[in-house]
């Protein structure tokens, strides 16, 4: 590595991970061999979690040799991604940091002064690398939509850089769209179409394919989900999406028997997996 200033640490933080990488500000690519990733115990006392970002940005950093100086970090919502404080609760990860400032524990443990800490939505993160990836960017806009351990949306316009679309908590069939298009609703409906325990969409997928509640499954959240991409495309006059995060990969699946019905959407399916956010997050020291 040259001129160290050239290279910015990104880093990825989700319900069930953390994956950082050294990002190279001259082209905005990541240094591929340097990329460390964890799982993180979301559900665990603060100390544990910080721990664990810690030690993941530190191998991170040592592992490339060089001395990072500012961290850009993409993470769920809600989130006071300018002060650093998680408003995260109820959503089966991270209670325990509930209104706490992760910026200067974080500081910290890693040596990076917490001025050069910087945070951005994972779904606006995701969304910004994966416009540029894709070769969206001579489109008008581009809505982003991240389906896991919560439900993530985002907005990029031409000439801007991409934002929170927050419409995780947006009202639906008496609760709000992310109870119906997350990790906990394929646990919950498969529990009570079958009283069988899973712990997600790849479980049933893997090992219950054949069982009738599978159908069901497909077809409420397909519809759970074309509601979502409905409402969405109304409210930003936009049919073209970008779809990632862990569910995204079994859309095919789920989709399947909706063909004509998102005929109307141009879907797209991130190409970039983690990579994405973790790009958009260090590109906040463009």
């Amino acid at each position: 590595m040259s001129d160290k200033s050239e290279f910015i640490l990104g880093v990825d933080i989700g319900g069930t991970h953390i994956s950082a990488a050294i990002v190279n500000k001259l082209d905005w690519k990541i240094i591929s061999e340097n990329v460390v990733r964890n799982h993180v115990f979301s559900q665990e006392n603060a100390k544990s979690i910080f721990l664990t970002w810690a030690n993941t940005i530190n191998s991170c950093v040592a592992a490339a040799g060089s001395k990072v100086k500012h961290i850009g970090i993409a993470m769920p919502g809600p989130f006071d991604y300018e002060n650093g404080v998680s408003m995260m609760t109820g959503q089966s990860k991270y209670d325990e940091l509930y209104k706490v400032n992760v910026k200067t524990p974080l500081s910290t443990l890693t040596g990076i002064p917490e001025q050069n800490i910087h945070f951005i939505n994972d779904a606006a993160a995701f969304l910004q690398g994966e416009v540029f990836a894709q070769h969206l960017h001579t489109k008008e806009r581009v809505l982003g939509i991240t389906l896991g351990t919560g439900l993530g949306s985002a907005v990029w316009n031409k000439g801007e850089k991409s934002f929170d679309a927050d419409l995780w908590n947006t009202p639906y069939q008496g609760l709000i769209f992310e109870e119906f298009l997350v990790t906990r609703w394929f646990i919950r409906r498969f529990k009570e179409l079958t009283n069988i325990e899973v712990t997600g969409l790849k479980q049933i997928i893997n090992e219950h394919q054949e069982e009738p509640a599978f159908s069901t499954i497909c077809d409420e959240y397909s519809n759970h989900l074309i509601a979502f991409l409905d409402f969405f495309s109304k409210k930003y006059n936009c049919n073209d999406f970008v779809i990632g995060g862990n569910i995204a990969k079994a859309l095919p699946l789920l989709l399947n028997q909706k063909k004509k019905e998102i005929e109307v959407f141009h879907i797209k399916t991130a190409i970039l997996g983690e990579e994405a956010a973790i790009i958009g997050a260090a590109a906040q020291f463009s």
